[in-house]
């Protein structure tokens, strides 16, 4: 049997929290792609930190059997996709590589996707990781719904 690498996804917050608390969508493909361990997932200890607050801050309005539910749908995904960590970058790398993007919060983030180099950064905010950042970078950077419809051109 030929062993071939898994796709490795960095996922920005939006995309972790969506497929958390979503219901369905291309969020929550994502997240069930990871789970299976067919896609890697490559998960920012910024990013995780930041969910895990925003996932508190949504549970706190939820009746408490859902909420418990929330916090376990999490737990359980982190179990099964098994996610390769990335550490805080250091505080003068911060703030040294402020010109890559123009959000500050963001820097933390773009700096553990470009330490990773994983096959795709996987986001929402268009605003902030635009196609300048994606050149600046060098990261392969799309919307949920851009890596499905690569993917899906593979099949055809």
């Amino acid at each position: 049997m030929i062993s071939q690498r898994r796709i490795r996804l960095f996922l920005d917050s939006n995309v972790l929290t969506g497929g958390i608390v979503s219901p369905w969508g291309l969020d929550k493909a994502t997240l069930s792609l990871c789970a299976a361990r067919v896609c890697r997932l490559v998960l920012a200890e910024v990013v995780r930190d930041e969910v895990e607050e925003n996932l508190l801050l949504h549970a706190e309005r939820l009746p408490s059997l859902d909420a418990d539910q929330l916090i376990e749908d999490y737990r359980r995904l982190i179990k099964l996709a098994n996610p390769e960590l990335v550490p805080y970058p250091g505080d003068d790398l911060v703030r040294s590589s402020q010109h890559l993007i123009r959000h500050a919060a963001d820097v933390p983030v773009l700096l553990s996707a470009v330490a990773s180099k994983p096959d795709w950064l996987l986001t929402h905010n268009a605003k902030h990781f635009t196609r300048t950042v994606a050149q600046r970078t060098s990261l392969r950077i799309a919307t949920p719904a851009e890596f499905f419809r690569t993917l899906s051109a593979l099949f055809r």
